[in-house]
């Protein structure tokens, strides 16, 4: 299902599709409607009420230097470029990898309601800014932030988990805001492509009735689930899965 956003009033249509599961591709808000399948479901975390994990708040400190900047939705070299590194390696052969500088062009400056760029870059050398090692397409709602498309520096051992802190950092900015949710997007149960957004506390799904709050043991059920599936996939990485099946298994975050 999809429709157009046009007109003075467009900030609001995104806004009230958001609340009930579409999300933006440019001009268009969009939701799955499949038949006999409603696997993906809307997910958002509350951010005044976020609580980070031990590992998330080590990514914190971790990625603390970082300087995020808000820029006008206008597409640079610098980011398309780092763009082409992350699908290569995080997604290739995927509907993306295919993209040209005017096709990202076109995902970051088509907007018709209110939209950044947020650039992560390393600490400055006083002369130049620092390098870029993450972007987020990120729009502005009345209720919270909708994390549009990210994208980060995949080979930069220095800095594992910038996906994460991404989303460590919107949060962290709709709370200072006094906007109540972080929108995450589509979740899939099981997908392991996926996984990582279960790991944010407190977290609300979209259901038919409305949203509805993870209670926690729901929660820490799926977050244990999806440690097992890494568990595996890295024991299969090296050659010898848990199960004792053998195979090769592509990382995500």
């Amino acid at each position: 299902m999809f429709t157009e956003l046009k007109g003075p009033h467009a900030d609001q249509l995104n806004e009230a599709l958001g609340r009930i599961g579409f999300r933006r591709s440019q001009t268009v808000a969009y939701r799955p409607s499949c038949t006999n399948c409603s696997a993906c479901v809307s997910v958002r975390v509350v951010a005044d009420e976020f609580e980070p994990s031990a590992t998330q708040r080590r990514n914190i400190r971790r990625n603390s230097d970082l300087v995020a900047t808000e820029c006008r939705p206008w597409a640079t070299e610098e980011q398309f470029e780092l763009l082409q590194r992350y699908l290569g390696v995080r997604h290739p052969g995927g509907g993306m990898a295919s993209m040209d500088d005017i096709d990202y062009a076109d995902m970051v400056e088509h907007t018709p309601v209110t939209s950044t760029v947020i650039e992560y870059r390393e600490p400055s050398d006083g002369l130049q800014p620092g390098r870029l090692v993450g972007a987020c397409l990120t729009d502005r709602q009345g209720d919270g932030l909708s994390m549009i498309y990210s994208f980060y520096d995949p080979e930069n051992e220095a800095r594992t988990g910038l996906g994460n802190y991404i989303i460590l950092d919107h949060i962290r900015r709709a709370a200072e805001q006094g906007l109540p949710y972080v929108y995450l997007g589509y979740w899939v149960e099981g997908s392991d492509r996926m996984r990582y957004k279960i790991r944010y506390r407190p977290i609300e799904r979209l259901s038919r009735d409305g949203w509805r709050r993870l209670s926690s043991e729901e929660q820490a059920e799926l977050i244990a689930s999806t440690s097992g599936a890494a568990a595996r996939e890295v024991d299969a990485v090296s050659g010898s899965a848990k199960d004792g099946t053998q195979g090769q298994y592509s990382l995500s975050e």
